[in-house]
């Protein structure tokens, strides 16, 4: 199913999770001390809440997937937090951030990442980006510019090197979810984006989290994923990508990926689903802190 409707789903789904599943999870995140929320207007004005943690020359800022927010990366700051400084965010319509946007495109939500990073005092910056916020990383890169050292993409990118789905093909797929939103979330979520053995509480709050968004903007940021062609935001794309990807559904197929892309290679977690970020954090944490040090050695 890699190149039918998973693919057309998945790249913004896949990425979300919650407190538990099949293995236990690394040390929580009560250990970080808890960061002031802060609030940064985007370019067209709505309130962007983020939270900055630890210090360093280097910024970590991880960027959340489709229907989520910045809760998703907490098992991570205990371990990213001792080498860097770490921001979260939450994009425009999710968290704590505002929602009085009219366009929920990459763009904006670029601009919503380009527009806290404008405030932190570090010299240098890594993207982290989760599902959809792999492409919006990719969308934010040149308006950071020169501070910017690399992106990691996290469960994403699957479609790149590919042509965008026809809009027959892509409608389609999306029927299910304009016809009763929250059941077909539920549903795929549950169908799809786990293995057999996973906690069945972890699946129902992630099921329940996603479909409680609101169907007009999570409908119209899918749709702007699955429409998207890499060819035109990767020639403004100058820095290294290092992609994390289970073998969920299938191993990425990481020839097509750097054949798109010179400077990306693929780190693949086999075995893992496209929860290690918390289910198998312990694994997820030592495989990023990894791929942030070969982004600081080129």
């Amino acid at each position: 199913m890699k190149l039918s409707g998973r693919v057309l789903i998945c790249a913004a789904l896949a990425l979300v999770t919650a407190c538990g599943s099949r293995r236990p999870a690394a040390a929580p995140a009560a250990s970080v001390p808890v960061a002031a929320t802060l609030f940064t207007p985007s370019a067209d004005g709505v309130s962007i809440a983020w939270h900055r943690y630890g210090q360093g020359e280097t910024a970590v800022v991880l960027i959340h997937g489709w229907a989520m927010d910045s809760s998703l990366w907490r098992a991570q700051l205990p371990a990213l937090t001792a080498h860097y400084s770490v921001v979260t965010l939450d994009l425009a319509g999710q968290g704590a951030s505002g929602a009085n946007r009219q366009a929920w495109t990459l763009a904006h939500f670029a601009q919503d990442v380009a527009a806290v990073v404008a405030q932190l005092p570090d010299a240098r910056i890594v993207l982290v980006g989760d599902g959809l916020g792999g492409p919006v990383a990719l969308e934010a890169a040149p308006l950071i510019g020169a501070r910017l050292m690399g992106i990691i993409g996290v469960e994403t990118f699957r479609t790149l090197g590919l042509s965008p789905p026809l809009p027959a093909k892509l409608d389609h797929e999306l029927q299910s979810f304009r016809a009763d939103f929250p059941g077909t979330v539920r549903q795929f979520v549950s169908g799809t984006l786990f293995h057999a053995q996973a906690d069945p509480a972890l699946v129902r709050f992630v099921a329940q989290r996603m479909a409680q968004t609101p169907p007009d903007r999570a409908l119209a940021a899918l749709d702007e994923l699955n429409k998207l062609d890499y060819a035109t935001i990767l020639p403004a794309v100058k820095v290294p990508i290092v992609v994390i990807d289970s073998d969920l559904d299938g191993t990425v197929d990481a020839a097509r990926l750097q054949h798109a892309a010179a400077r990306l290679r693929v780190v693949n977690l086999g075995g893992d689903d496209s929860f290690a970020m918390l289910d198998d954090a312990q694994r997820f944490n030592a495989t990023l802190l990894q791929a942030l040090g070969s982004l600081a050695a080129q």
